[in-house]
């Protein structure tokens, strides 16, 4: 085995990880703490990353588009929470389902109307897009580097958030018992918002952040969506902890499985969710859930 080759498979597993951390981070909240399964979740993805191909083609930088984009994350999130989630808090998990589906063909077909079936592509900025030297014949993408950095301080930003602030505190309380927060006279409606719009937007920004390292074509979000429910049974429904090992974990696994795998037709595909059962039969709850 080259070592080398080993090494850079290593940091595409975990940038690929990391990645997926924000997306999985999200959905793991907005079902610990609000009960709500959002299969939508993946479509906010979708529309971060076509976010950045239109803001970046308006204000000509990614980082405008990140600017721009996250605000307007957040207003979708408060909006479609208001309209639609709002409805699910009372009713079982089936309605849920059924109605973050429809919210999937909504926006696949807001999708198509606005920036059409073909692929796109956004660049990326002019001082990310080399390389940094690993060997004399090996490279490494300086972008890639980059978006490790932003997940990392993103997770750290979202550990003191929940573990030092006031808000963390409720939304801690919340995941735990929210009827115990609800009778304390604190506004769990609102609340729910709040946490609603910061999944959303940790979602969007991670399409935003990837668009230019990846392709964007129609049901982009599904198949995030897919990924991220196995990253998130493995580390535990509502723990944001377990997220980030379980994204860590399946970002290695899913790169690991396609670079050394591909000779055996199914397994580097299979590779994830032979690691999501292994993981069960060993803790049903996943890694840091709870009983």
């Amino acid at each position: 085995m080259d070592v080398t080759l080993f090494l850079l498979q290593t940091l595409n597993g975990i940038q690929h990880g990391l990645l997926l951390f924000l997306v999985a981070s999200g959905l793991t909240i907005i079902f610990g703490i609000m009960g709500v399964i959002n299969l939508a979740h993946g479509s906010f993805y979708m529309i971060g990353a076509y976010l950045a191909l239109s803001l970046t083609q308006w204000t000509g930088s990614l980082f405008g588009a990140v600017l721009l984009g996250i605000p307007i994350a957040i207003l979708l999130g408060l909006a479609i929470e208001r309209l639609f989630i709002v409805h699910l808090y009372d009713r079982d998990h089936l309605q849920q389902v059924l109605l973050t589906f429809g919210l999937i063909l909504i926006f696949n077909e807001l999708q198509s109307i606005v920036w059409g079936d073909d692929p796109h592509s956004v660049p990326k900025p002019a001082m990310l897009a080399g390389s940094v030297p690993v060997t004399e014949t090996l490279s490494y993408s300086t972008y890639r580097l980059f978006l490790s950095v932003v997940c990392l301080v993103v997770a750290g930003c979202l550990y003191l958030v929940i573990h030092r602030t006031r808000l963390g505190m409720r939304m801690r309380a919340g995941a735990y018992n929210a009827e115990m927060v609800r009778s304390l006279g604190i506004d769990t409606r609102r609340l729910f918002a709040v946490v609603f719009a910061i999944g959303v937007s940790l979602t969007a920004l991670a399409g935003i952040i990837a668009a230019p390292d990846r392709s964007l074509y129609p049901g982009i979000g599904e198949q995030v969506l897919i990924i991220s429910f196995v990253v998130v049974v493995i580390g535990g429904i509502g723990s944001v902890k377990g997220a980030f090992v379980g994204a860590i974990l399946i970002g290695l696994a899913d790169v690991y499985g396609q670079a050394y795998l591909h000779d055996f037709r199914g397994f580097a595909s299979a590779a994830v969710y032979a690691l999501m059962a292994a993981v069960l039969l060993w803790r049903p709850t996943g890694l840091f859930g709870r009983r």
